[in-house]
């Protein structure tokens, strides 16, 4: 089994205040999976934590019974099961990202759904599995604001409604975004990718609150948050990236939806497995 560093810590909510973290990590004896659960400005609906909760527990038993099953079948089976039990349907549930890691003797493959990518270390090289298709999308005025300096008071809470509402109309439609919430197709849209399992020395599987460190902040390369991980641990990458966003509070230098987001950052050491590390 590869070595594992985990390391996990809440934001603030929407309104600001802290709140326990929405992400979750699942690790398995053949699998890692991490969620985002998307935080929303409902109140008639369970949170995106909630929701990632079960979604997670949902994945963690169908890998466990059925392990040689095609990943995007399993999603596709467990956001059924999850929208069934809570009498979710599209637009009317809440969501989450979903990222997996999944390996055998031969293989290591990666499955990604909305914004949690996940960086797969071969030799020199490094592979970045990312859905970016929310990143690309204009999703309102929030940005703008906060750049000229309004900062994250009540107009902002206000823009991120205005978002919130088209984020709605674009989610898990074509010419949109792709996340899990109730429409269980969603899975079949995910970014994937595969490697023989000899290649695969390390890999990264990071939500967005800690991905914004290469992304957005320039804090890290891959490679560098590989080697912070690897050397200090998954935490010390996690204060790096809070440390960023204490610089620029207000959210000018890098506009935000929250001062700071949940994190969470997997590191799987492969060559530990194979007695190549430490």
């Amino acid at each position: 089994m590869p070595r594992f560093g985990i390391a996990e810590a809440a934001g603030v909510g929407l309104d600001g205040r802290e709140r326990p973290s929405e992400d979750v990590v699942v690790v398995l004896p053949s699998a890692v999976i991490v969620l985002d659960g998307a935080s929303t400005l409902r109140t008639d609906l369970p949170s995106g934590g909630d929701y990632a909760r079960e979604l997670g527990a949902q994945l963690a038993g169908r890998l466990t019974a059925a392990p040689e099953l095609d990943l995007a079948q399993q999603l596709a089976g467990a956001i059924r099961s999850v929208a069934r039990h809570n009498g979710f349907t599209p637009g009317e549930s809440p969501s989450s990202t979903v990222s997996i890691v999944r390996w055998d003797s031969d293989t290591v493959e990666a499955l990604v759904l909305c914004d949690s990518p996940v960086a797969v270390f071969t030799g020199d090289a490094v592979e970045v599995v990312a859905d970016d298709r929310l990143r690309s999308l204009p999703l309102g005025k929030y940005r703008g604001r906060l750049a000229r300096g309004l900062g994250y008071g009540p107009g902002h809470v206000e823009a991120l409604r205005e978002s919130g509402e088209r984020m709605a109309r674009l989610r898990n439609v074509e010419g949109g975004f792709w996340v899990a919430e109730a429409v269980p197709a969603a899975a079949h849209q995910a970014v994937r990718a595969s490697w023989p399992a000899a290649e695969v020395q390390s890999v990264l599987m990071a939500t967005d609150g800690v991905s914004c460190g290469v992304d957005d902040y320039g804090v890290f390369s891959w490679e560098s948050m590989l080697s912070m991980a690897a050397s200090a641990g998954p935490q010390a990458v996690l204060d790096a990236v809070r440390e960023a966003e204490k610089s620029d509070p207000d959210g000018v230098r890098w506009p935000r939806v929250k001062p700071h987001d949940d994190q969470a950052l997997v590191y799987v050491d492969f060559a530990a497995q194979a007695g190549l590390g430490s």
